[in-house]
């Protein structure tokens, strides 16, 4: 009977040490870094700055850019990259499989003479001089001119599997030329590509009005202007809605940040709403 319990209990403690041996393998499983995708541990790489960073909370690359269904091998055309800011993503993310080509701003050959333009031939030629002066980040990027409505043509016919625009929509718009633009974009991709755009979004008032300052769109007007152009909408998402932005402020959209065009003048109220309520949305480029 001895011999008996002493088995019995020897059966148990082998029990307990393979429960508990099972129980430290699963732990161990658990608490193991779940791998960063190739877009994170860009979003993420020491190139980009502390400030750059810092507006991830408001543009959501990672979420915005999987949205859209970017691919590392697609040939991607970014339009009007201004200072860079999806630039420096887009384009190590794209260098070793893809391509990224952008269509910047016209470049000053002494003969422009509206200051905005000027100011953003500058923005151009600094970009173009960063990813210069650092190919092991940026790969070997394209670049065309882009300035409707004389240079509309930022590529060729059927060229680019993604067209990407942030924020520059309102500007076309205000210039009278946004249909001519996405006719241009609709061109330039290819049949089934995607074209994939973030902008200011106004307050909709109604299904035939809306409200909002300088700078700020109608989503519903967007849509019916890509659709025109021959684009069809595939998908709408508020990952980089704000639901803080009023978008009545005395400047528009230029009042909050990064812009901030108020100055000092409740410069902290503009910072605890952050980067302006935004539109989502994807389009594509039918097969026929």
């Amino acid at each position: 009977m001895l011999k008996i319990r002493n088995k019995v209990r020897s059966s148990v403690k082998y029990f307990s040490l393979v429960v508990c041996c099972a129980a430290f393998h699963l732990n161990a499983a658990n608490t193991e870094t779940v791998p960063v995708s190739a877009l994170q541990q860009v979003v993420d790489s020491a190139y980009r700055s502390a400030e750059n960073k810092h507006r991830d909370q408001y543009r959501h690359p990672v979420e915005t850019l999987t949205f859209f269904g970017i691919r590392p091998e697609m040939s991607v055309l970014e339009v009007w990259p201004a200072r860079g800011w999806y630039t420096e993503i887009l384009a190590p993310y794209l260098k070793d499989k893809g391509q990224l080509t952008i269509a910047n701003f016209r470049q000053n050959d002494g003969t422009l003479e509206d200051e905005r333009k000027i100011f953003w031939a500058r923005l151009a030629k600094k970009l173009e001089q960063d990813i210069k002066n650092h190919p092991e980040h940026f790969g070997q990027v394209k670049s065309a001119e882009f300035d409707p409505p004389g240079l509309m043509q930022p590529g060729q016919v059927n060229q680019y599997d993604m067209v990407l625009s942030f924020r520059n929509s309102h500007i076309w718009n205000e210039e009278g030329y946004l249909l001519d633009v996405y006719r241009a974009l609709f061109d330039v991709l290819k049949p089934g590509g995607t074209l994939g755009i973030v902008e200011h979004r106004s307050s909709r008032l109604s299904e035939i009005s809306s409200r909002a300052g300088e700078g700020y769109l109608d989503e519903y007007y967007v849509i019916a202007v890509a659709q025109q152009a021959g684009f069809v909408l595939v998908d709408r998402s508020e990952i980089n809605a704000n639901p803080k932005d009023s978008k009545d402020y005395p400047k528009g959209v230029y009042a909050l940040p990064p812009t901030l065009a108020m100055g000092t003048l409740d410069k902290n109220k503009y910072l605890a709403i952050g980067e302006s309520d935004r539109m989502t949305l994807k389009f594509t480029k039918p097969l026929q």
